[in-house]
């Protein structure tokens, strides 16, 4: 074998070894404490001119072990925050030291490290009131210091690499807002950027980035936070830009808060990722801890979604002897010394799930969780998400309100609860009349579904504001008869609930609140169970609605074979005042995996039979409340045009 294929052998060697590297998702302990066994790097203090600033600064710089300036390395500009100067890091963070025992471990590509001031003015010391307007402005200004002056000197001076595959831009909390401001401002200079703790002082995302795209020139984007940490807001928008615009980085949260601890963890994962091949397919499933779930109750930390869609849950409970999380199936929890039961589930699909925490075999809600009324009874629930659920996001719109009203209904001798949305500009326009959408829930849910777990004013809200839908007033009834349920659902519900709406609940919202009256006025609509009532107050009272939506619906057969010959009898004999009373017969599905897909197009064969025209869709995700916001989404575009 000659020697050029020994050569060639020992590179690709080489490069499966470093591959197979597994990377810490936390430094180990020790990591930051000086080992006088391994080879030592360099600090020194250099001073450069500075034509942005008209006087000669002050940086430090690090070299490597074995430094030789016959070789040519990459470079890391790295950044302190608004207290600190060129020493922070050095004197806090002791890059110096991480890195030498890294290179020891041989983990890193040789660099050199760059630590400048960040703070661009003629007295650059970091005194007196840290947060006055010109000291904060410098800031600022450091983009020309370092573009124009620093990164020029460094590269005049030093054996570095001058492409900006070579150059690397990282700092912390100021220095990381720095960091995002310039390396997404200049994407032709920085290849490599990592932003630990960002501040205010980072753009908004759509500043950064107006063209997303652009950044998927970027070898890594490695944004970081502590889960304590209460400057996380300005992380996790970059991060949500980044996602919705599918532009892969790495989210690394961690556990703390704003301080060294966890910016000497950030320098020691982030250094390693650098100068190297990076898999990008892998970023989804770097990070140590999550997001907080949206449905938590204030300030609680857990269950925290990861961004692959696992959950991780963490339950105090000392004198337990199991604890479970049943969600889709159950997950055994591991305790630890201080009582503490915690766990991560498989990657859960984007969608909204009730889940019960399971002590010692006893169902119950998780307190860290809200409940929401559902599966017939009071549960944990978690919103996990998922590419295109930005049509019920909380935006910077005009917003309705959401009322809750109680009735006394003579059809059911009893106090009844409804939700009713009024759009934006209800209360301040006196004069405005609007229509009415009511809607229904399923079985083993109750009126506070749509609210809750049904997003309905945030849906109505986006689509308004973006012209899309006609401002209405949206009724959400108690559809549940008797004791409520699947179990105990009938052709005499289907016949009480028609009463009641006729007679009690359309009155009261008439009489109460400012609806426009007559078919072309008022639609009807509901999920599951909701979509046969649906189906039955609507085709047997078609003269009192213009629109019928039927989300995940159908006639369970054979339960309910008798109710649906009848209905399919009573269509054959009124279809023209059916077509003609009702201009959208909009139904949806969930995809083959909605438990009422059978049922459904059992139905619509038979609509097609007679000769009933109506909207049909499928929107993946199965029996699931993703699939109905987004049937609600698009059935209120139809409504009252």
């Amino acid at each position: 074998m000659n020697k050029s294929v020994i050569l060639a052998l020992g590179f690709v060697l080489s490069g499966i070894f470093v591959s197979a590297q597994t990377l810490d998702k936390q430094a180990p302990q020790g990591f930051d404490v000086e080992n006088s066994t391994v080879p030592h790097g360099k600090i020194d203090t250099i001073q450069y001119v500075s034509k942005t600033v008209g006087t000669t600064r002050k940086a430090l710089i690090y070299t490597p072990p074995g430094f030789k300036k016959g070789d040519k390395y990459p470079v890391l500009y790295l950044l302190h925050g608004i207290g600190g100067d060129e020493k922070e890091w050095f004197n806090q963070g002791k890059p110096n030291v991480i890195l030498d025992n890294l290179y020891a471990q041989g983990k890193l590509q040789p660099m050199i490290v760059v630590l400048p001031n960040g703070r661009a003015m003629k007295d650059d010391r970091a005194t007196g009131n840290i947060m006055a307007p010109d000291k904060v402005e410098a800031f600022a200004t450091f983009e020309k210091d370092l573009l124009n002056d620093l990164i020029p000197f460094v590269e005049k001076k030093y054996p570095v690499k001058k492409d900006r595959e070579s150059r690397a831009l990282a700092g912390l909390s100021m220095g990381g807002g720095q960091t995002q401001n310039f390396a997404f401002g200049n994407i032709d200079k920085f290849a490599w950027l990592g932003a630990f703790s960002s501040a205010p002082n980072t753009k908004e995302p759509n500043q950064l980035l107006p063209n997303p795209q652009d950044a998927l020139k970027l070898k890594l984007i490695f944004i970081s936070c502590g889960d304590a940490d209460g400057l996380m807001p300005f992380s996790k928008r970059t991060s949500d830009y980044l996602k919705k615009n599918k532009v892969p980085h790495i989210f690394y949260i961690e556990p703390g808060g704003h301080d060294f601890k966890v910016w000497k963890n950030d320098l020691y994962i982030f250094s390693q990722l650098l100068f190297k091949p990076v898999d990008k397919t892998k970023f989804d499933g770097f990070t140590v801890l999550g997001i907080p779930a949206a449905t938590n109750i204030r300030n609680a930390q857990y269950p925290q979604i990861l961004p692959d869609g696992r959950v991780i849950f963490k339950v105090k409970a000392p004198d337990a002897q199991k604890v479970q999380i049943d969600l889709g199936k159950k997950y055994d929890l591991k305790k630890d010394a201080d009582g503490f039961w915690t766990g991560t589930t498989d990657a859960q699909s984007g969608s909204f799930h009730y889940y019960s925490l399971l002590i010692d075999g006893v169902a119950v809600a998780d307190p860290s969780s809200e409940t929401f009324y559902g599966m017939g009874r009071y549960a944990s629930g978690i919103d996990i998400p998922f590419e295109g659920d930005d049509f019920y996001a909380l935006k910077d719109v005009p917003h309705g309100d959401i009322r809750i009203k109680n009735f006394y209904s003579k059809i059911t001798n009893s106090w009844r609860r409804v939700f009713i949305y009024t759009p934006p500009g209800y209360d301040q326009n006196p004069s405005e009349s609007y229509p009415a959408l009511y809607i229904l829930h399923g079985g083993g849910e109750d009126e506070s579904g749509w609210a809750k777990q049904g997003k309905t004013n945030l849906i109505l809200d986006n689509l308004i504001a973006e012209g899309k839908a006609k401002k209405m007033v949206i009724i959400m009834p108690d559809a549940n008869i008797g004791q409520g349920g699947i179990r105990n659902f009938g052709e005499r519900n289907l016949q009480i609930f028609e009463k009641e709406l006729k007679e009690s609940i359309i009155p009261f919202a008439e009489s109460n609140y400012r609806i426009k009256k007559g078919k072309e006025n008022r639609a009807l609509a509901g999920l599951s169970m909701g979509g046969i009532y649906t189906l039955y107050a609507g085709i047997q009272n078609s003269d009192m609605f213009s629109g019928l939506g039927v989300f995940s619906s159908g006639y369970m057969l054979p339960m309910l074979q008798d109710v649906a010959d009848k209905q399919y009898k009573f269509l054959n004999e009124n279809k023209s005042a059916f077509s003609s009373n009702v201009k959208n017969f909009w139904i949806s599905m969930g995809g083959k995996d909605d438990i009422a897909y059978e049922n459904g197009q059992k139905m619509l064969k038979e609509f097609d039979r007679i000769g009933i025209k109506y909207s049909y869709t499928d929107y993946p995700g199965g029996h699931t409340w993703p699939v109905w916001r987004n049937s609600l989404y698009q059935f209120a575009q139809i409504l009252f045009k």
